[in-house]
This record gives structure tokens, sequence and C-alpha cells, in this order.
């Protein structure tokens, strides 16, 4: 059941037939991966892994079997979004702000576009690169994905092959989803652990007074007597150059916010009840079927979500903090050259006040802001641009195509 790098073509071959793939298909809705690249304002994050490692809750040793596969799995059903709030006739004022607060809390992004879903990394980098265009892409549609978002992406899908095998499960309910993904956690820490590296591991945790998710591009386990994990991501380009800083400041935005959720998990501040509640999940539900069934040949002897949320964090206590210092790699698209590496040390006070000022805008404290004037050029690159009061405010220039590599951090 053991896949990595390192097996041969016989080896892989052996793997498939004594594992075969369920023949269910299932509607894949990955375009969270383009999306991500693209920095767009709308992410659907319930990726999960199937094929988990041995994870028994009553025992200390929770890593034997080294395979792991990934699937990707239809998210959520979107929400409904609310219609508007009537007017009434209030007469005392600290009940009409009280209700004009409610109402700006009603009609805020976070409320019509990720209640019960969370922010995900990806909502707060896209909300850096700028407020507008984020506000844009929910309000009047998905960014576009260019040539170059694509070829990103699938570069993504290489490297995550590399590693990882994906295999399809029959998926039922949230509960199910959330269970792969707790499960592909878990699979992906003991590949982390016994074979030093491991890709596209999901992450969830409280940030900014908010649940947030996310997918951490690789994880590698450095040599020596410094055991902390060290947070890795890939950035594709069409051009031969380094990115422009504000896409580096957005890279290292987005590792400084899951090393943020990293660290929270392996410090065991994940509320099991609040994460039910939230996402509005029964702990005790009846995972399906081939769920229970993989699980069961890993190993892990669940049933129920609460089972391998259990196990999920029994495994984030095993676990180290990550490293304070993070590496952003830039690769050419044309043949997966290194272009460079830009290597920082995590910086928690500047975290946490872009993620508190970022979700005010979530949460409709605040107007979306413009992207400052020294990075207008950002609007020549932008689909939205004819629509956007900037151009009138400071006749910004007129778009073009999508597919420049300073279109959007990738």
């Amino acid at each position: 059941m053991t896949e990595s790098p390192s097996q041969g073509a016989n080896d892989v071959a052996t793997t498939t037939t004594s594992v075969p793939e369920i023949p269910i298909e299932i509607v894949t809705e990955e375009e969270m991966a383009l999306i991500e690249a693209a920095l767009a304002a709308t992410r659907s994050s319930l990726s999960s892994s199937v094929m988990p490692t041995i994870c028994s809750p009553s025992s200390s040793s929770l890593f034997i079997n080294n395979a792991r596969s990934i699937h990707s799995i239809t998210s959520l059903s979107k929400r409904r979004v609310p219609g508007g709030c009537g007017e009434s006739d209030i007469e005392d004022l600290s009940d009409l702000r009280s209700t004009q607060k409610k109402n700006r809390v009603a009609e805020s992004l976070f409320h019509r576009f990720r209640r019960r879903r969370g922010l995900s990394v990806t909502d707060i980098t896209s909300a850096e690169w700028c407020e507008k265009q984020t506000e844009f892409g929910l309000l009047l549609g998905k960014i576009k994905i260019s040539k170059a978002m694509k070829a990103g992406h699938e570069r993504h899908v290489k490297l995550e092959q590399e590693v990882v095998r994906r295999v399809k499960i029959s998926v039922e309910s949230a509960e199910d989803a959330w269970a792969l993904k707790f499960i592909n956690f878990i699979t992906g820490a003991n590949q982390l652990l016994f074979e030093g590296l491991t890709r596209e591991l999901p992450l969830v945790g409280f940030a900014g007074g908010v649940w947030m998710v996310g997918i951490v591009d690789e994880i590698r386990m450095p040599e020596g007597e410094n055991r902390n994990p060290i947070l890795v991501d890939t950035k594709t380009r069409v051009q031969d150059t380094r990115p422009a800083e504000p896409q580096r400041r957005n890279g290292r935005l987005q590792l400084m916010c899951y090393k943020h959720l990293w660290d929270n998990l392996v410090a065991d501040k994940f509320s099991s009840k609040d994460f039910f509640d939230f996402f509005s999940l029964n702990p005790y539900y009846i995972l399906s079927k081939d769920i229970r069934e993989n699980t069961a040949k890993a190993g892990i002897p669940a049933k129920t979500l609460d089972d391998i949320v259990r196990c999920y964090r029994n495994t984030c206590s095993m676990l180290l903090p990550a490293d304070n210092q993070m590496l952003l790699r830039y690769e050419l698209q044309k043949d997966n050259s290194v272009i460079g590496e830009d290597q920082f040390a995590y910086d928690p006070d500047w975290l946490n006040s872009q993620i508190q000022g970022f979700v005010e805008f979530w949460l409709g404290e605040r107007e979306a802001s413009f992207t400052p004037e020294e990075e207008r050029w950002k609007c020549r690159f932008c689909q939205f641009a004819s629509v956007c009061p900037v151009n009138t405010i400071s006749g910004a220039s007129s778009p073009v195509k999508s597919n420049s590599p300073n279109s959007s951090p990738s």
C-alpha cells in the first residue's frame, strides 16, 4: 500500500493492483487550486484525501503505513444569498445603531459567501492583493483563469503526484467531506515524519476571530537537530524574472497564514465543539461505507466524524511548531527551472495586523479599499478595471490580457 517517489514502476503497479480505485465518479471542484494561483475571490475548499495511515486513538504510536492517496471532492452546495433587510421605524438611537450594525453584518461578504464555510487563506491573500477586486469577483463573477494560471495549476498537480496518488471515494455528506480532509492531514503528517516530505496538506483553524482553511503546498522535515517542519510554497512564472515586491509580499502573507494555522493545531488550539457548531456538522454522523472501509484498512477504527477528529487532534499533538524560516520558490513555467528562492522569517505581529484588517473587510466593518496608488499597475491586469471607480478617480490604464506574470501571484 506504500507508494513514494523512490519506488520503481513495478512497485507502483503492485500498489495500484492491491488497492484498486473505487469505480465511483465524483464531480470535482479543484478550481480552488486554480483560484489559489490566481488569487481569485471565490474559493471552495473541501479538498480531501483517502487511503489513510494507521491512527489508533488509544495508542501513541500513530504512524505505521506510509501510503497516501489524494482525491478531490465536491464542496458543500452554495448557500442562498440573503435578501436585503427591510427598513424599520426606530425611535431610539442606540437601537438604530444596533440594527444598522446587524444589517451590515448580514450584508457582509462573509455572511453572504462564507457563512458556515469559513474564510480560506486565499480569501485573505486575495484581499491583500486588492480588496475591490475581491469584492467584484464575488458580486460580479469569478476571476477568469488565464493560460499562465492553468499552467501553474498543472505544475502543482505534478508536484503533488510525485508524492501522492489520487483515488475516488464516495462522499455522501459534509461530514464525509470533512472526515476525508482530516484523514488527508493524518496521512500527510505520517508521510512527513517518515519520508521527510509531504505536499498539499489541508489546514483548518481559528484566525482573526473567524474559522479559516487552507492547503499548504509543501512541508519539509529538516535534517539535523532542528526538527521543526519547514513550510514551502512554489510559484510559477512566465518570464525568467523575479516577481515584484507586492507579489513576494503576498506570498509571504500566504505562508505566514499557514504557519499560524499549523502552530495552533500543534498547540491543541482546536475546539471540536466550536468547529462542529460553526460548520453545522453532526459529530456522531455515521460516515459513508467507502470511508469506513478505507479507514479500517488503514488501521483507523473510526465510524463517526467525532472518531476522526479525535484521531486528528491526537496526530497534531505529536507534531512540532513550524520553523520560523519559510521558503518561497519561483519556477519558470517553460522548463520548471528555479528562478530564485525567497527565504524569510515569520513575523507574528505583522501577520496579526494583516489578518485583522482583512477580516474587518470581510465582516463588513469597513468598505473595500482600492489598491495603493503605487501599485495601480495591477489594474492593467484586472478584468473588473472597466467598472472599478479607481479608473475614474486616478485614470488607471485599461485592462490587458491577464496572462502576464504580474497579473496576480500564482
